[in-house]
């Protein structure tokens, strides 16, 4: 017998919904369903408990991030040198647990640093935040270029105006317009949202 999920999980867990490709908070269980809300806030879903599970550090790292950027202008009003890693605070707990979490994320790295970069970015808005600490300022213009990253698939997504169903993201657009006519021969909906999101990678340039 599965034993239930609200013993299994704690209340405020970030965990993954593998059926919605995302990682929420765990609220607790309304009938079958385990309750989760996006980081940060937003509005509830309902989840199937068996495609629930706590979220992994790089999950969590990452969910964390989009939740910070997604907040007006906090993330884009100091510009960051972001060469120099950030130290943590002594006697600070949230300073050692995000510090924490970058020395996981630097032992998992499979020639990825993404999650060890996410784990600094969270580090210096906290920083910056609680400690009022504004780290190094760039002193020098380093010219960069911003390519599409090769080695990650983009994502199309389409959310219904009128019911908030979503066809969860896509590795193309065909298959959300495939949603699109599904859902409306349903429910007779006709406004979607959509969307795109894709992965850039920030090189360099190198001076002659």
């Amino acid at each position: 017998m599965v034993e239930p999920i609200s013993k299994q999980i704690e209340q405020g867990t970030l965990v993954y919904d593998a059926s919605a490709n995302k990682v929420g908070e765990y609220r607790g269980k309304a009938g079958p369903y385990a309750m989760l809300r996006p980081v940060g806030g937003g509005r509830e879903w309902e989840a199937n408990p068996g495609s629930v599970r706590p979220a992994t550090p790089e999950e969590r790292l990452s969910a964390n991030v989009k939740a910070a950027n997604s907040r007006s202008g906090e993330g884009n009003s100091v510009p960051y040198d972001i060469s120099t890693p950030p130290s943590p605070i002594p006697d600070c707990p949230s300073c050692a647990d995000l510090a924490a979490l970058r020395h996981d994320a630097r032992a998992r790295a499979r020639n990825d640093g993404t999650a060890e970069t996410d784990a600094n970015v969270l580090l210096r808005r906290h920083q910056h935040r609680d400690h009022d600490i504004r780290h190094r300022r760039i002193s020098r213009f380093i010219p960069f270029a911003i390519t599409q990253d090769p080695g990650m698939e983009p994502e199309y997504e389409a959310h219904c105006v009128s019911c908030a169903a979503t066809s969860g993201p896509c590795p193309d657009p065909t298959t959300v317009e495939k949603w699109q006519h599904s859902h409306t021969q349903e429910t007779r909906h006709t406004r979607y949202r959509r969307s795109f999101a894709d992965y850039a990678v920030l090189e360099a340039q190198v001076q002659g």
